[in-house]
């Protein structure tokens, strides 16, 4: 029998090398999980089930479990790495065959989806074409490098200070003449084509807490054509306080003649414009219209938000990583190249954002190193080679023993 329980060690003990060496080979793989042997004694069976003997006959593998415990996060210069910081698994996509991983190193392909080094295709939530997030059932994950589509403007907001102090200008009204005018500002607004067009405005102080605006677009008077008289597109009052009472906003309607829709109107806004004694100033000019622009960049945020920055100055969410988490991930079968699929065992895959419910979040250029603890490993290896030593050393003496029988006479 201890031939037998000898023989079973040193499987044991080889499996147990084996496990630790898989370890070690990996302890540089991204997103790596380490594995243990788990061993349990044998026990001869009687045909009533129960053992016959009080000593066993050796002990066998149980099973081998991974660790899914968090490796160190690593920064890198490929904004396109993730790391998972937390719970969770990368959800990846082969014509439809689906597998998991915490291997976080993804590239775009020539056709614009992120893809992992095997060309499995990270998933998630796409964007329609209003550029809402669609957040039904995950699909691949596309980067639109299209131009992002110009939007029109549509209002302008201004906060002024007009000076009270100031005191009716000669008329009439006249664009290229500074005497015929108080004060002047310009903003520049975009067509629906994009083009850029400078929106000036012209204050005209008519009477004590009163002023006429007048408007151009690239030098060209809006509401009249001259040498018509002027014509103002609106006017804007103050109580003795100096607080606007009225005239706000002012709808300017805005011809273009480049092929874009015309005239396109813009809604001018004082809000919060003053009438004190003190010089003409502008404390805020903003419009919310901008032109085309191309795709220069993009950036994985924590909830796994992707969001595109365009040389326009705009930014935009392209889609949206989501993760997946099992109610085992030790039932869970790895298949190599850092992936695993589900099982029976595992469960089925709870999908959802990162940072939802027991899913951690994600970091952008960075990756999830190996939990390897190399220096735990390599006194693991030396104590395994004892035990395979020490069951080596069990069969040694019973072959000893057997000699000691055989010689007697």
């Amino acid at each position: 029998m201890s031939f037998q329980q000898g023989l079973s060690g040193l499987n044991a003990a080889s499996k147990n090398l084996e496990v630790i060496g898989n370890n070690v080979a990996n302890a540089g793989t991204v997103g790596f999980k380490q594995s243990q042997a788990q061993f349990a004694d044998v026990y001869a069976s009687s045909l009533t089930g129960s053992g016959t003997s009080q000593v066993g006959i050796g002990t066998k593998v149980s099973q081998v479990t991974q660790q899914f415990t968090q490796g160190n996060i690593t920064s890198s210069n490929n904004p396109l790495d993730l790391a998972i910081n937390g719970g969770g698994f990368f959800r990846l996509s082969h014509n439809g065959t689906i597998s998991y991983s915490r291997n976080g190193q993804f590239q775009l392909d020539k056709s614009g989806f992120i893809v992992n080094a095997n060309g499995l295709h990270l998933t998630g939530y796409s964007v329609n074409a209003s550029g809402v997030l669609s957040t039904g059932a995950p699909t691949d994950v596309y980067i639109n490098t299209s131009d992002l589509a110009p939007k029109v403007t549509a209002k302008v907001g201004a906060v002024l200070n007009l000076d009270s102090g100031s005191t009716a200008p000669v008329l009439p009204f006249d664009t290229t003449d500074p005497t015929t005018f108080n004060n002047s500002t310009s903003v520049s607004v975009y067509d629906s084509l994009g083009n850029s067009h400078t929106l000036q405005t012209y204050y005209v102080k008519t009477a004590a807490n009163t002023w006429n605006v007048y408007a151009t677009n690239d030098g060209v008077p809006i509401g009249y054509t001259p040498p018509a008289a002027a014509v103002p597109v609106g006017s804007v009052t103050f109580n003795s306080s100096g607080v606007l009472t009225g005239g706000s906003p002012i709808s300017v309607a805005v011809p273009v003649t480049t092929g874009a829709g015309t005239p396109f109107t813009v809604t001018v806004d004082y809000t919060g414009t003053t009438q004190y004694g003190s010089a003409f100033s502008v404390n805020s000019l903003s419009q919310d219209g901008y032109a085309s622009g191309k795709l220069n960049g993009f950036n994985t945020a924590a909830d796994g938000s992707i969001v595109g920055r365009y040389t326009n100055g705009q930014s935009k969410t392209l889609g949206q990583i989501v993760l997946a988490s099992f109610s085992n991930p030790n039932g869970l079968q790895p298949l190599g190249d850092n992936v695993w699929t589900d099982t029976a065992a595992s469960g089925a895959a709870l999908v959802s954002t990162p940072g939802s419910g027991p899913l951690g979040v994600l970091q952008s250029s960075a990756t999830e190193d190996s939990n390897v603890d190399l220096t735990a490993e390599l006194v693991n290896m030396i104590t395994a080679q004892r035990n395979y030593q020490a069951n080596a050393q069990t069969i040694k003496t019973q072959d000893q023993v057997m000699q000691t029988l055989v010689n007697l006479r």
